[in-house]
């Protein structure tokens, strides 16, 4: 033995005991009888309710199908991403001519449409504006009819106002009321004549 294995080497006997040597707690080799008390025991499995067997066994058929159509999903599109790089890599240049022209193309048809969608903007602004001016010129000779009707109104009033009884011409209005009496007790027939009047005591 080299001496300088000879310095590292210690005995077995020293050695603490490895992990794989340790008995695990509480288990049996498997040559060992069972235990005294478990010697006559039968293993009886736990009863089985048929309802919900069947609902259980729905179930899960129902997510086997599920996650086979899942799977076949997934693995379409995988396929279709293969055949597309495929095809890009045979058909390359051209579709991106094809692709390039496509653009062209849409970027004119949205060139078109913004001005399209420009003009049709500044329409409704002016037909906005127009209707703006069209209801203040509405609403301008509304409340000038409205003006002349109070005027008209106020003139009215003023008119019948010369004939109220004031405290000033009291004294007037009650001797034209006793110089003109007015007798209001009569009849008439069908045609507005008078054919009775009695006369006041």
């Amino acid at each position: 033995m080299l001496p300088a294995l000879r310095r590292c080497w210690v005995p077995l006997r020293y050695c603490p005991p490895s992990p794989l040597l340790v008995p695990a707690r509480g288990r049996k080799s498997r040559h060992d009888p069972p235990a005294k008390s478990k010697a006559g025991r039968l293993k009886v499995p736990p009863p089985v309710d048929p309802a919900e067997l069947l609902v259980v066994t729905e179930r899960y058929r129902q997510y086997r199908l599920v996650l086979q159509a899942l799977r076949a999903e997934f693995r379409q599109e995988v396929l279709q991403k293969k055949r597309e790089e495929l095809l890009d890599r045979e058909y390359g240049e051209e579709a991106m001519g094809t692709h390039r022209k496509l653009m062209a193309w849409n970027d004119a048809e949205n060139e078109r449409q913004r001005k399209k969608r420009e003009e049709r903007l500044k329409r409704e602004e002016e037909e906005l504006q127009n209707q703006k001016l069209q209801g203040g010129l509405n609403r301008a000779r509304i409340m000038e009819d409205y003006l002349k009707r109070k005027e008209a109104e106020v003139l009215r009033l003023q008119e019948e106002a010369r004939n109220f009884i004031t405290p000033e011409n009291m004294d007037q209005r009650i001797q034209e009321c006793l110089d003109n009496p007015h007798h209001y007790n009569f009849a008439i027939d069908k045609e507005g004549r008078v054919v009775k009047r009695t006369v006041p005591s």
